[in-house]
């Protein structure tokens, strides 16, 4: 039997891009907006990338069903969108507003400190937020629009 390629954006070091903006987001308090903002701009080229090589990938095997290809296109790009920028960036950005807030209220700590310890805590919490929303997006999509394109019983692509 041989040996599955591995995925470009799933198998090596390019997913990591997936969350620049997560990363971006525990920044927020020390860096410019416009850094943030170039953070979502990497996440989403990411995204868009992946859906790009799904789409190619449905088509070299399912080239005679083009409904295969639009469906993986649109699958990638939706889930990748949830799971990999907008809840994620929204959790980091709250997570860390919250800390921010809090810490200038229960601490006499300088500013300084404050928002290193803020920036701390959103890179800390983006390996713990990550499967359980993973799941989350599996479980909304299956739920929602992966009905309108996957044969019953035909299991979700994994990410």
């Amino acid at each position: 039997m041989g040996q599955k390629e591995p995925d470009l954006y799933r198998d090596t070091w390019v997913r990591y891009l997936g969350y620049a903006n997560e990363v971006g987001e525990s920044f927020r308090s020390l860096v410019p907006v416009p850094v943030v903002w170039a953070s979502y701009g990497v996440a989403t080229a990411y995204v868009t990338a992946d859906a790009i090589d799904k789409g190619r990938k449905a088509a070299a095997a399912h080239a005679q069903d083009p409904t295969h290809v639009g469906a993986a296109v649109v699958d990638t790009f939706v889930w990748q969108s949830l799971a990999s920028v907008a809840i994620p960036g929204f959790t980091i950005n709250r997570l860390c507003a919250a800390s921010l807030a809090l810490l200038g209220s229960l601490t006499r700590w300088p500013l300084p400190v404050r928002r290193w310890t803020t920036t701390a805590l959103g890179l800390a919490a983006i390996p713990l937020i990550i499967t359980p929303i993973d799941r989350t997006v599996d479980f909304l999509m299956d739920s929602s629009l992966r009905k309108l394109y996957k044969a019953p019983g035909e299991p979700p692509t994994s990410h």
